[in-house]
């Protein structure tokens, strides 16, 4: 078995071959989508992170006829030509959008750069748009060839100007108007691709271009970004196996995990096969640590999602399991009115779990990594900030099994939530909730309402062999909580494999909502 040179953040498709990295094979999905003829425009949405770039990069190569860089792929023995064909590949992420003005700048330098790349010259007196056209004609005339146009992150300005709604708008309808050159062409493009992780609906290229195809729900694009448990094994079995050893875990085990900590992505609702986000796979097997660690949150946060969440609480909700979710979720038509579920689900964080045509989607979180990502965020914003991070300090606590800390800072945790005394009525639900949050966020895995043979335990949480079994009541005292789980022997199933486990009771006050009693008991 050859050894497996492994990319963690390589997007460009040509280095990649040369340099002799693992490349994911995905030629054999694109062949039908490059060889469908001159009807051939399409548009995919994803979270940032899988792989969109390095997709264009492959087509840019492709179109370019560098058939000695797919030696081995699967397009290489398919029927296809290997033309050369102009190119115009753009790429709109990290533009400067503080003011109108500052992305104007950008968006205008952006084009010139990719036109006069391509060998044709740029009319600074004239807008973008019109540059554009020009050189889509330009180029068809003087090649004798229709052009392929790429474009990365298109919707990249508008998502990060969603905390202006005037300033995104004006954004919006200069891109519009970029855009909509493309149908004013399409006589003269061969092929175009254009990515992002929201469809705005209301930008020229939906509206005007009326053979786009939208290949974001579409089984046949469904594992075309991502990998599958097929493409894993693959691509990356001997890495894999090493990792495992590094980990001291059987294959078998170790590959649940990983699919615990980074499958999960599901994007048809006809196809429900999941994918890997690829990386947390890159970096997961280069780093070969011995534990599965956070990735997603190691790259940023999307600054739409993180200035949404600051107006917006989101910690009274259940993001594990959201039904009857509609196909408008997907889309973005209000620019003004966005809801949470659409700005979770287009940052990666929910997924499709299932679908009915009856009752529509339910959408969930994917993974562990994800996981723990979003519950810090929520917790940081249930704590209002607290720069101490009394949440990791629980946590931390709680693993070291000092339980008279950790009960300080479940308190404090408790008093800090938003619904405070406020409401008259607060359910136990609320309150189980909420402790998901904070341990999961602290890196524990926690199963809630573990249905055992004599019941559900609210809440089960394991991390390094230690279990933590919580039940949780509203009113009465914590020693019968603790009865609770002595007497429905909640700790049975663990007991052959934790080295350590605890009983935790956490009794809260129906009148003011906060963590009134609390009492721990070690099982062994």
């Amino acid at each position: 078995m050859d050894e497996e040179k492994i990319a963690q953040g390589t997007y460009d498709f040509r280095n990649m071959r040369k340099e002799g990295y693992r490349y994911v094979d995905k030629t054999a999905l694109l062949y039908p989508l490059v060889t469908r003829g001159m009807d051939s425009f399409f548009f995919i949405s994803r979270p940032r992170r899988f792989g969109k770039s390095l997709m264009l990069s492959t087509l840019e190569c492709l179109f370019r006829g560098e058939r000695e860089l797919f030696k081995g792929l699967a397009i290489d023995k398919m029927d296809y030509d290997w033309a050369e064909y102009p190119i115009l590949h753009f790429n709109f992420g990290t533009m400067d959008v503080t003011t109108f003005e500052a992305f104007l700048a950008g968006f205008v330098a952006r084009v010139q750069e990719v036109i006069e790349n391509a060998k044709v010259t740029y009319n600074p007196t004239l807008a973008p748009n019109d540059n554009f056209s020009r050189a889509i004609k330009a180029l068809a005339r003087e090649r004798g060839k229709p052009v392929v146009i790429l474009i990365d992150e298109y919707d990249a300005p508008v998502g990060a100007a969603l905390n202006d709604i005037e300033k995104a708008t004006a954004i919006r309808a200069k891109l519009s108007a970029f855009y909509g050159e493309i149908k004013n062409n399409v006589g003269n493009i061969r092929f175009m691709m254009m990515t992002g992780v929201t469809k705005f609906t209301q930008l020229s290229v939906f509206s005007a271009l009326n053979n786009l195809t939208d290949l974001t729900l579409q089984p046949e694009a469904a594992t075309l970004l991502g990998y599958t448990e097929e493409e894993l094994e693959a691509n990356f079995s001997k890495s894999m196996h090493r990792h495992a050893e590094v980990m001291g875990l059987s294959y078998e085990d170790y590959r649940g995990q990983l699919r615990w900590w980074y499958n999960g992505y599901r994007f048809s609702p006809r196809c429900k096969t999941k994918v890997y986000n690829p990386l947390a796979i890159g970096r997961t097997l280069s780093r070969q640590s011995e534990f599965f660690e956070p990735t997603w949150s190691e790259t940023g946060h999307s600054t739409a999602l993180m200035q949404y969440l600051s107006t917006h609480p989101l910690t009274a909700r259940d993001y594990e399991c959201i039904p009857r979710v509609t196909r408008a979720v997907f889309d973005v038509y209000d620019l003004d009115n966005i809801g949470y579920k659409t700005f979770l689900y287009q940052g990666g964080y929910l997924t499709i779990k299932d679908f009915s045509p009856i009752s529509g989607y339910t959408l969930g979180i994917p993974n562990e990594d994800i996981r723990q990502d979003l519950n810090q965020i929520l917790v940081d914003q249930a704590m209002q900030g607290d720069d101490d991070q009394g949440w990791n300090k629980a946590c931390v606590a709680l693993l070291e099994y000092d339980f008279p800390t950790f009960f300080t800072c479940l308190k404090s945790f408790y008093a800090r939530l938003t619904y405070g005394a406020k409401e008259e009525h607060v359910n136990e639900a609320s309150y189980q909730r909420s402790l998901f949050v904070l341990l999961t966020a602290g890196g524990l895995r926690v199963v809630s309402e573990d249905t055992q043979a004599q019941g559900r335990a609210d809440l089960v949480a394991d991390a390094f062999g230690r279990v933590f079994i919580f039940e949780l009541k509203v009113g009465g005292t914590a020693e019968e909580a603790l009865a609770q789980i002595r007497d429905r022997r909640y700790d049975l199933p663990y007991l052959a494999s934790a080295q350590t486990i605890h009983r935790i009771g956490l009794v809260f006050d129906p009148k003011t909502h906060q963590l009134l009693d609390t009492a721990v008991e070690p099982v062994r």
